[in-house]
């Protein structure tokens, strides 16, 4: 049995075959930073073939709420700017568990808050948690507090 080659350089359509995003998605990516090609003598767009891993990272950052914002600064501070390896999965996985406990216990919050407006229908900044979060300046009366004359 032969052992196939693969080249080191794929098209844009082979890039979205192998990870399942739309080709108009992948020059998206690229346009924002995320990913990069070089264009090949035929004037196509190429793609170093580890960009499927940078791609699946995309796209596994983006199902567990992250903006491509926040994964771009993930990606530029790989310390392998070429590859993500394991060791980079492993150390972005530690930080994206942190930031998602936090999201977690937020949305926790926010759903406890939800069960005390159910009927309530004030929707007033005096009063509402959901509205006016933790106002410390409200418990000392309406008005502004903070103007000087």
């Amino acid at each position: 049995m032969q052992k196939r080659l693969t080249p080191d350089w794929i098209s844009v359509g082979l890039l979205s075959e192998r990870t399942g995003v739309a080709v108009s998605a992948l020059h998206f990516y690229e346009r924002k930073g995320l990913i990069k090609s070089q264009r090949n003598n035929a004037n196509h767009r190429q793609y170093p073939k580890h960009v499927i891993r940078i791609v699946s990272l995309i796209q596994v950052a983006q199902r567990t709420g992250f903006s491509l914002e926040e994964i771009l600064l993930e990606l530029d501070e790989l310390p392998n700017h070429t590859r993500v390896t394991l060791k980079d999965w492993e150390a972005l996985g530690l930080r994206w568990q942190a930031e998602l406990d936090r999201k977690i216990v937020q949305l926790t919050e926010l759903k406890n808050m939800m069960s005390d407006c159910i009927g309530c229908g004030c929707l007033s900044l005096e009063r509402c948690k959901l509205l006016n979060p933790y106002d410390e300046l409200g418990e000392t009366g309406a008005g502004p507090r903070l103007m000087t004359e």
